[in-house]
C-alpha cells in the first residue's frame, strides 16, 4: 500500500463506523471507495475518510439517507467548481447555479442547527431528570453510623 489509501477496517476505526454500515453507504451510493486493490478490497482515501464522517454527523441529527445524497451532491459540486476555477477551467457553474447550491447547504446548515437545539433541550431534560435520581438517592440512603 503507497499510504494514500487505507483499507474498510482502517477507515472503520478512524470513522467509529462499522464496517457493516460502511458497506451500507457503499450500497446506497453515498461513498463509493476511490479505488480497489488487486485481491478486490476496497480502498479509500482522505476524501473518502472526510465524506464519511460528514455523513456520521448527520446521522444522529435525523437526517436521511436522500438528505445526506442531496447534501454531499451539492457539496461536491461547490468543490468541483472551485477545483475547477483553480484550474481555469471553462465549465464552471454559473452565479445562479452557485447561489442554487449554496442555498440547499445553507438549508441544511439551519436544519442542523434546530435539530441541535432540540438535542441541547432533550440533554437538559435528562441531565435533570439524572439529578433528580441522585437527589432521591441521597434522601434516602441510610446514614452511616459514625
Amino acid at each position: 500500500m503507497d499510504g494514500k489509501h487505507m483499507q474498510i477496517g482502517e477507515v472503520a476505526a478512524r470513522t467509529e463506523l462499522s464496517l457493516r454500515t460502511i458497506r451500507h453507504y457503499e450500497e446506497t451510493g453515498l461513498v463509493i471507495p476511490s479505488a480497489r486493490s488487486q485481491g478486490g478490497f476496497r480502498l479509500y482515501t482522505e476524501t473518502d475518510v472526510a465524506r464519511l464522517m460528514v455523513i456520521r454527523r448527520m446521522k444522529p441529527l435525523g437526517f436521511t439517507l436522500d438528505q445526506m445524497r442531496d447534501l454531499l451532491d451539492a457539496t461536491d459540486r461547490l468543490d468541483a467548481d472551485d477545483a475547477e476555477d483553480a484550474a481555469n477551467a471553462t465549465d464552471r457553474l454559473d452565479a445562479e447555479g452557485r447561489e442554487a447550491l449554496l442555498e440547499r447547504v445553507r438549508t441544511y446548515r439551519q436544519a442542523a442547527a434546530e435539530q441541535v437545539e432540540k438535542l441541547r433541550v432533550q440533554l437538559s431534560r435528562a441531565e435533570d431528570f439524572a439529578d433528580t435520581l441522585s437527589a432521591r438517592l441521597d434522601r434516602n440512603a441510610p446514614a452511616t453510623r459514625v
